[in-house]
């Protein structure tokens, strides 16, 4: 189990290698919890070397006496050694996201904000949400990085805003509601695939010996997901999946958990840590996509996999050393799922950009609603920080660790990112949205920005959800530092902007089609 060697020692001690999986599956309950206890014990310099022999004495006498000779061993590694890149390898977790399409804030069967009754539907029944989020940490201010798909999955993945990536529109830049003569906008041609250059989550865990795969839509390009860090997948799919049908679900939403678990089971029989993330698919082709009904089978479905992959969890005996991330791509379309949220998917309304957001894994106190705003670009700079990864982050990234506040039990700790303030920036007409826009949150403020009037619009966003109080003639001196922020920020990351249409004209009715704005672009220059 233990080698030995002295290459690369300066200090002259010996350089220990070990199967810290296989000492993981010795070591199991009680003792494992014992065995990170003593971890930290021997990371925290605080500890005089007779208060850690103490504490190690006192772990062993509490009838963990079975695995004596393994802990006291791990002990004298951690302690005589000072290797603390052990204590990190044998404590590496494993990581499963969980991302549904198009879920509303308050779409599930449990409040994402305990203050706000409103935020738990009274149709959908969610019963693995409502026991993932009993188990875990949820978040009253979730966000996607985007009220449409592709840019929220791009920025999941590398940490990165859609803005910076220049992936702000979706794969296949149809532009829903340009027209040639009614729109005052053109907007721009954003990047369709996500650059092979930006490292992804899965890149940067492969790194640390992670297993990783991704099965469900991926829908940022058409560059196979191995080009990314991923181990196993099922392929560059689109809304159709494998098969590209217009209705998948619910032949895929089971399929792709299927093989999920069985990656999952792979890599426990190996004895490797693992990055799963499942994303899901929408079904296009009901002929009434958008009743009630057709979305609270879609929902039941959905709600019905996220069960499995917990009980397989449960049944790998892994609950405790797996973080499972809960959230959707953006905002369910129009006011069915997302009252008392206003819009919905296509704007940079709450109701576009709020969704469910949830985390589970140890350290997390159970049954915890923060409110402090978290969005999906913090997943990658978390999980880099919870795998123990050496390296700094890549360059660019925006989003910030959730760690400290994961293991904060008042759910209360501010998340320390590059830039404060989160931005959503929107150039596109989508769904009957204002046209192109972009909202900035300074908690407790949101300002939204319309590029086809310049009109701007302020919100107290913590005491009116629904946005129907604009405080912009109260407040003008906000409305002026949130402006101007903005502004640096767009400027910053080069953000795209949508231009002047020279055949626009006031005097005659818009086309009655919505037309392709270009064909956009497969790769970035300059990046």
């Amino acid at each position: 189990m233990f080698q030995k060697g002295i290459s690369g020692n300066p200090k002259g001690r010996p350089k220990l290698t070990l199967n810290v999986r296989k000492i993981q599956d010795i070591a199991r309950d009680k003792s494992e919890m014992a065995i990170n206890v003593l971890c930290e014990i021997a990371n925290n310099e605080s500890y005089t070397p007779s208060a850690r022999v103490s504490a190690a004495s006192a772990i062993l006498d509490r009838g963990w006496v079975q695995h004596a000779l393994i802990l006291y061993t791990f002990y004298l590694l951690c302690f005589v050694f000072s290797n603390s890149a052990f204590c990190n390898e044998l404590s590496k977790p494993n990581f499963i996201v969980l991302l549904t399409e198009a879920q509303g804030w308050s779409n599930t069967s449990i409040p994402m904000d305990d203050l706000n009754s409103s935020s738990k539907s009274k149709l959908f029944k969610t019963p693995a949400v409502e026991r993932l989020a009993l188990e875990g940490m949820r978040f009253a201010f979730g966000y996607a990085a985007s009220p449409r798909c592709t840019p929220s999955r791009a920025a999941l993945f590398t940490g990165k805003s859609p803005a910076f990536l220049h992936m702000t529109f979706i794969n296949g830049n149809r532009e829903n509601g340009f027209s040639r003569t009614g729109s005052k906008l053109i907007p721009p041609e954003p990047l369709l695939e996500l650059p092979r250059s930006e490292k992804t989550i899965a890149d940067i865990l492969k790194t640390a010996g992670y297993g990783t795969a991704h099965f469900g839509k991926w829908h940022v390009g058409r560059v196979d997901p191995s080009q990314h860090g991923f181990d196993d997948s099922d392929g560059p799919t689109s809304n159709g999946g494998p098969d590209n049908v217009a209705n998948p679900n619910p032949k895929e939403a089971y399929a792709m958990t299927s093989h999920g678990i069985q990656f999952m089971e792979k890599m426990v029989n190996q004895h490797k840590p693992f990055y799963l993330q499942l994303s899901h698919y929408p079904n296009q082709g009901q002929k009434n996509r958008d009743s009630l009904n057709s979305q609270i089978h879609d929902s039941a479905d959905v709600d019905a996999t996220v069960m499995q992959v917990l009980d397989a969890v449960d049944r790998l005996g892994i609950k405790d050393t797996t973080y499972i991330i809960y959230t959707s791509d953006h905002g369910s379309q129009g006011r069915n799922g997302n009252e008392p949220l206003s819009g919905g998917k296509g704007f940079v309304l709450e109701g576009g950009l709020r969704v469910p957001f949830i985390i589970r894994g140890p350290g997390i106190k159970p049954n915890l609603v923060s409110h402090v705003p978290v969005t999906a670009m913090d997943i990658l700079p978390t999980l880099h920080e919870l795998a123990h990864i050496p390296s700094a982050l890549p360059s660019g990234v925006e989003g910030g660790s959730l760690v400290s506040l994961l293991k904060d039990p008042t759910g209360m700790h501010p998340v320390t990112r590059s830039r404060q303030a989160l931005v959503f920036h929107f150039p596109h007409y989508d769904h009957g949205n204002f046209g192109p826009a972009t909202a900035i949150i300074s908690d407790p403020y949101k300002l939204i920005k319309a590029y086809e009037t310049n009109h701007l619009w302020l919100y107290n966003i913590r005491e009116d959800p629904s946005e129907k109080k604009d405080l912009t003639r109260l407040m003008p001196d906000k409305v002026k530092e949130l402006t101007e922020q903005l502004s640096r920020y767009l400027k910053n990351v080069n953000a795209q902007f949508a231009t002047v249409n020279p055949e626009y004209d006031p005097t005659k009715p818009p086309e009655e089609d919505a037309i392709q704005q270009g064909a956009g672009k497969r790769h970035r220059k300059n990046n």
